[in-house]
C-alpha cells in the first residue's frame, strides 16, 4: 500500500506448490477509507523455498496497482499482470476480489466436523482440510475459505471460522454452496476424498442445539461401486450469524454515487484575470476550484461506473444573451450537462470561464433543487434550507425538524495551504453515514432496487 509516496508491504499469500493457476485463501485485511485514494500494488513471485518469499532467490512474476475504491465499488476486478518497464507477463492475469469484514459487517461463523473419511494413505491415515465455494450466477466457482489440515486424522475436527455472508452467499440464502474434503499432499497434489453441495438456507438449521450433516461423496466410486455409500460425513456443529448493514453493504451490493459539480460564478470569486481570484486563469497551476474539484472528484470517481459527471454552474452572465443564470450546464448543452469523467469537467470549466461574465446574486437554491429531483425522482424541492447539522438540528421556517443532516459545507480558505487529501477527507467523511441512515430510514435492504443516489454535497469554495 503507497504511504505518503512510498511503498509499504502489508501482507503476503501462502505460497501454492506446482500450480499455474492458484487461488489463494489469504485475506489481505485493510482499513477502508471512503475519503482517500488508498493505493494497492499486488506482486507475484515463484517461490525457490529457500528463504523468505520476495527475497532476491525468487522469481518475479508480475504486478498490478489499482485502489481501494476501485475493488471495492467493483467487487472484482481482474487486471493483466505487468512485468518492469510496463511490459505484460505474457497472458498473466490477476484477480482481486473484496469484502468487508469489519465488526459492523453481516458474518456468519461456523464449526465444522468429519466422520469415518475415506483413507488415502499407506502407512498413516488421511491429512484432512475442508474448502467451501460460492457457485456463482455463471456457474463459477470462488473460494470462501480453506480450513487448517488435521493430520492423521479420518473424523478431524476443524477450528471455528468467520466469513462475511457477502462472501459466502452473497447474501443469497439459496445460493448454491459446494463443499470439498481433501488429503494434504506436501507437493500440493491433494487427494479428492469427496464433496458435499448445500445452501445458506440449509446450514442455518444448525442454530442452536442442532446440527447439520451431508454426505461426502467421490462421484467416481459412486458410479463404480454398486454398494457405494459415501466417502464420509460432514457435519455443521454450530452457525451463528449477525445481520448488520453498512456502507459497503450497499456499495458492494450496487449503490452507485452519482457525483454533481456545482461552481460558483459570481463576481464575489473577483475577476479570473486578478491572481487574488479564486478563478484565476493560472496558466502553470490549477486555481482554488480546480484543486477542489479534483480533490474530490477523483474518491467519488471510482464509486461510479460510468464515469459521466454533472457540471453545473450558478451566478453568472452567460452566452448568447448574457442573462444571468443560477443553474446551467458548464458545457452549454442544456440537453446532457454530463462529462466524460473528471478531466472532461476540468476542460468544461476552463473552457466556459472565458465565456461568461461573472455576477450573482450566490443562490443555490435551483442547483439544490434540480440534484434533488433527479436524487429522489419526485417534485421540484420547495424548501432550499436543508443544510449541514453539524451544529444542532437544523429546521424549516415553521420550525420542522430535518429528517437527516445531508450537506457538509467546508471553508476552502482554511486548506488553502493543505493537501488536497486534507480538503477530500473534511468534505467526504460524512457521506458513508449518510448512506446508511438514508437506506435504513428507507427500509432498503443492500442489492435491492434504489434511487439513484440518497444525499446531494454540494461543496464550493467559500
Amino acid at each position: 500500500m503507497q504511504s505518503q509516496g512510498q511503498w509499504m508491504e502489508v501482507d503476503r499469500s501462502e505460497v501454492i506448490k506446482s500450480n499455474l493457476n492458484p487461488v489463494f485463501a489469504k485475506i489481505f485485511t485493510v482499513d477502508y477509507y471512503f475519503e482517500e485514494v488508498q493505493k494497492l500494488r499486488f506482486e507475484v513471485y515463484d517461490s525457490h523455498g529457500h528463504a523468505g518469499v520476495g527475497t532476491h532467490d525468487d522469481d518475479f512474476l508480475g504486478g498490478m496497482e489499482c485502489t481501494v475504491g476501485q475493488i471495492v465499488a467493483q467487487k472484482r476486478v481482474t487486471k493483466p499482470l505487468f512485468l518492469k518497464y510496463g511490459k505484460f507477463a505474457g497472458k498473466s492475469t490477476i484477480t482481486v476480489i473484496s469484502e468487508e469484514i469489519s465488526g459492523n459487517n453481516g458474518y456468519v461463523e461456523l464449526a465444522f466436523r468429519a466422520k469415518k473419511l475415506d483413507d488415502k494413505d499407506l502407512f498413516s491415515k488421511s491429512d484432512p482440510f475442508l474448502e467451501i465455494y460460492r457457485i456463482d450466477d455463471d456457474g463459477s466457482e470462488q473460494l470462501v475459505y480453506r480450513t487448517e489440515v488435521v493430520k492423521n486424522n479420518l473424523s478431524p475436527i476443524w477450528e471455528p471460522f468467520k466469513v462475511s455472508l457477502n462472501s459466502l452467499c452473497s447474501c443469497e440464502e439459496k445460493r448454491k454452496l459446494r463443499g470439498v474434503v481433501w488429503d494434504y499432499d506436501s507437493r500440493g497434489k491433494h487427494d479428492f476424498i469427496g464433496e458435499f453441495f448445500t445452501t445458506f438456507e440449509e446450514m442455518q438449521k444448525a442454530m442452536g442445539e442442532n446440527k447439520v450433516q451431508w454426505d461426502c461423496m467421490n462421484p467416481k466410486y459412486k458410479v463404480k461401486k454398486r454398494n457405494y455409500k459415501n466417502s464420509g460425513v460432514v457435519v455443521l456443529l454450530d452457525l451463528k450469524i449477525h445481520r448488520v448493514y453498512s456502507f459497503l453493504d450497499y456499495i458492494m451490493g450496487g449503490c452507485q454515487i452519482h457525483f454533481t459539480v456545482a461552481i460558483d460564478f459570481t463576481a464575489s470569486n473577483g475577476d479570473p484575470r486578478n491572481s487574488c481570484s479564486l478563478h484565476y486563469i493560472n496558466p502553470y497551476q490549477p486555481n482554488e476550484y480546480l484543486k477542489a474539484l479534483v480533490a474530490v472528484g477523483e474518491i467519488c470517481q471510482d464509486y461510479d461506473s460510468d464515469k459521466k459527471f454533472s457540471a453545473l454552474g450558478f451566478g453568472a452572465r452567460i452566452p448568447p444573451k448574457y442573462e444571468v443564470s443560477h443553474d446551467f450546464a458548464i458545457n452549454f448543452n442544456p440537453d446532457n450537462d454530463e462529462c466524460e469523467g473528471i478531466q472532461g469537467v476540468v476542460e468544461s470549466y476552463q473552457s466556459c470561464l472565458p465565456k461568461i461574465q461573472l455576477y450573482g446574486p450566490t443562490n443555490v437554491a435551483p442547483i439544490i433543487s434540480r440534484v434533488a429531483r433527479v436524487a429522489a425522482d419526485e417534485e421540484r424541492t420547495k424548501e432550499a434550507s436543508i443544510l449541514d447539522g453539524d451544529d444542532g438540528v437544523l429546521r424549516s421556517p415553521k420550525g420542522e425538524p430535518v429528517l437527516r443532516d445531508i450537506v457538509q459545507f467546508v471553508p476552502f480558505r482554511e486548506f488553502k495551504n493543505a493537501s488536497p487529501t486534507a480538503l477530500a477527507k473534511c468534505v467526504l467523511a460524512e457521506v458513508p453515514k449518510q448512506v446508511v441512515e438514508y437506506y435504513s430510514y428507507k427500509a432498503f435492504p443492500p442489492r435491492c432496487p434504489q434511487p439513484d443516489t440518497p444525499d446531494s454535497n454540494l461543496s464550493s469554495p467559500q
